[in-house]
């Protein structure tokens, strides 16, 4: 709040929409907690139906990815739809199919299930498309990084919250954060039902949707011809891939390596939560002053390979204050990388078509996570713990050359 002039702030105040804006926090927040509340457990859900640690990482990291395949194919389709109709009627149905997936995963009791209860939770998890649009909607372009960083922080609050306390459900039966899981998203859902007001005007609303604009490849194709955007998001999709193959390996990495159950494994989970907040209430004000979107981008993806060489450096000498450490420059650069990719891209379109840019966004983001917990599986299994970080060193120091060849040259040099 600090870095912004005192003479506009009265014009943002008459701007936003504060209940829409309350609901948009609110849904990112309850979102937050319900995807990650989940995560320190899955290893310890499919433990029963495998046959060893190798064969469980495969699993773990597969049920990240047929998240992920299902998110590339459903966000586009969301994000077009939410253009033609409405954010509200989207985000509710995306949001009551969040919770009927985290009750059949937690319902358990064959693998397939387990695939089962994420096909259907990525199918809806495509609705943070939707949500950025949403936000999109009610915020000025010239203030929508800041309040995207908003957006992080309370996200953020969620994760912290999350993990934390999925580690301690999981002392009542490991399916106990599931159904936590879904019980809060349907919150959400009743909360919506009552206070959420639309964002999109009638007027801004697409007359009709073509089959191109629900097609994810078409979609990509679209976007990668966009020249404006092109090495932004090539870069980001380079970005996301060892990303994803941290997520999806995370549980399984701190299990392996130092042998920790899931309350603590839910603790090192809210650090980059923990992050979030840290870095949108204290740091990211004062970088908007002095840095443009493009410089914290790159500044977020140095901090990210600081913390991957700490991650390997953990793996390979068994030491978890290492790993610790690598965590909280890790979040310290996803957390200030997020918010400026948003606003960058948030600001290449106009109304009509926050959705569309948005759902790309994260059909791209969805394909670079189908992607990494596969490879980031496979070399886990075959190289060793310390090699899904040293993929991400080597990737995001090359998505650093491709967004500074394009984006900086503009706006530095």
């Amino acid at each position: 709040m600090s870095s912004i002039p005192s003479q506009n702030k009265p014009n943002i105040e008459q701007t936003v929409d504060k209940k829409a804006l309350l609901f948009g926090l609110m849904s990112v927040f309850l979102c937050g907690i319900g995807f990650s509340i989940i995560a320190p457990v899955i290893p310890f859900l499919v433990q029963p139906y495998t046959s060893g640690p190798g064969e469980q990482a495969i699993a773990v990291t597969l049920l990240t990815s047929v998240y992920a395949v299902c998110v590339f194919f459903a966000a586009p389709a969301l994000g077009a739809l939410s253009d033609r109709y409405g954010r509200r009627p989207l985000l509710l149905i995306c949001l009551t199919g969040s919770a009927i997936g985290y009750f059949v995963f937690g319902l358990g009791g064959a693998l397939w299930i387990l695939f089962v209860g994420r096909i259907i939770e990525g199918i809806t998890g495509g609705s943070i498309s939707t949500i950025f649009a949403y936000f999109a909607d009610i915020i000025p372009p010239q203030q929508r990084t800041k309040y995207f960083g908003w957006v992080s922080a309370v996200v953020g609050v969620g994760t912290v919250i999350g993990p934390t306390l999925g580690g301690l459900l999981a002392k009542f039966g490991y399916a106990a954060p599931m159904y936590f899981g879904a019980i809060i998203t349907l919150l959400n859902v009743g909360f919506g039902l009552l206070y959420m007001p639309e964002s999109l005007e009638k007027k801004n609303r697409l007359k009709e949707t073509s089959f191109v604009r629900l097609n994810p490849f078409a979609q990509l194709t679209n976007l990668f011809s966009m020249k404006s955007l092109k090495r932004l998001l090539i870069s980001a999709f380079l970005l996301w891939i060892p990303n994803g193959s941290l997520q999806a390996v995370f549980s399984q990495f701190t299990l392996d390596t130092f042998s920790w159950k899931p309350a603590l494994i839910g603790l090192m989970f809210s650090i980059i939560g923990f992050q979030d907040i840290l870095s949108q209430a204290l740091i990211m004000p004062k970088l908007l002053t002095k840095l443009r979107d493009a410089q914290i981008v790159i500044l977020g993806m140095v901090s990210e390979i600081i913390g991957y060489i700490l991650i390997a450096l953990s793996a390979l000498f068994t030491f978890y204050p290492l790993f610790i450490a690598g965590m909280f420059i890790f979040g310290f650069g996803d957390s200030i990388y997020g918010p400026s990719f948003n606003g960058m891209l948030s600001k290449s379109v106009d109304a009509s078509e926050q959705g569309r840019i948005q759902g790309g966004s994260q059909s791209i983001q969805a394909l670079a996570r189908m992607i990494g917990p596969v490879i980031g599986g496979q070399i886990y299994v075959s190289l060793g713990h310390a090699a899904p970080a040293f993929m991400g060193m080597i990737l995001i120091a090359a998505a650093i050359f491709v967004l500074y060849r394009g984006t900086m040259q503009k706006s530095i040099v």
